[in-house]
C-alpha cells in the first residue's frame, strides 16, 4: 500500500510540474516581445543604396502597391510615393472572409530583419500572393523591407480581418465575383 500511495504521489507531482511550466509557457509566449510592443531590441542597420533601389523596384512591379496603396490600381500607378505601402480599407472578400490589406509602412517597423524574412515564407489569407515572396530570394526580400523601413511610418492600420460570414463595415471587392 506504501509503494502505491508513493508512485501517486510522483506520478501527481510530476502531473503539476508539467503543467505549471506548461502555463509558464503559455503565459511567457503570450506576454508580448519587444518587436510587439513597437521597439525593435537591436539596431537594424541601414541599407546601401543599391539595396533600397532594389527594394523599390520589386515593390513597384510586384504589384504590392496595387493592394497596400490606395488608389494606386485603380489609378495606374499615379499615386506620390509618400503614400506608397500605407494600407488600404477596401477589403477583399470570400470563403475566407473579408481580408484588408496591411500598412506596410507601419508593420516593418516593429519587426526584425529575421522575423520578415520567416513572415514572407508563411502562407496568408488571399488574395495576398504570399508565395510570389516565399519564391524570391533572401536578398530581394530583404530589399523589400530595408526599401519600406526608408520610407518611415506613414498612415493609419487597416481594418481587421472579418470572419466568413460576417459583414464587413467598407467596401469590399467580391472573390469570386458574383455572376
Amino acid at each position: 500500500m506504501k509503494k502505491r500511495m508513493s508512485r501517486k504521489r510522483v506520478v501527481c507531482a510530476a502531473g503539476a510540474l508539467l503543467l505549471t511550466g506548461l502555463s509558464f509557457n503559455v503565459f511567457v509566449a503570450a506576454e508580448p516581445s519587444d518587436s510587439q510592443r513597437g521597439r525593435i531590441v537591436k539596431p537594424i542597420p541601414k541599407a546601401d543604396a543599391a539595396t533600397l533601389d532594389r527594394g523599390r523596384y520589386i515593390v513597384k512591379t510586384a504589384g504590392c502597391n496595387d493592394c497596400h496603396t490606395p488608389g494606386y490600381a485603380q489609378s495606374a500607378g499615379a499615386v506620390e510615393e509618400s503614400l506608397w505601402l500605407t494600407g488600404d480599407t477596401l477589403g477583399w472578400s470570400g470563403p475566407w472572409g473579408t481580408t484588408y490589406p496591411i500598412n506596410l509602412r507601419q508593420f516593418v517597423q516593429s519587426v526584425t530583419p529575421e522575423q520578415w524574412l520567416q513572415i514572407a515564407r508563411t502562407p496568408a489569407r488571399p488574395p495576398m500572393p504570399w508565395f510570389a515572396l516565399r519564391d524570391m530570394t533572401d536578398a530581394d526580400v530583404m530589399a523589400i523591407y530595408h526599401y519600406v523601413r526608408s520610407l518611415g511610418p506613414a498612415g493609419s492600420i487597416a481594418p481587421a480581418y472579418v470572419p466568413p460570414g460576417q459583414p464587413a463595415k467598407t467596401p469590399v471587392v467580391q472573390y469570386p465575383a458574383a455572376a
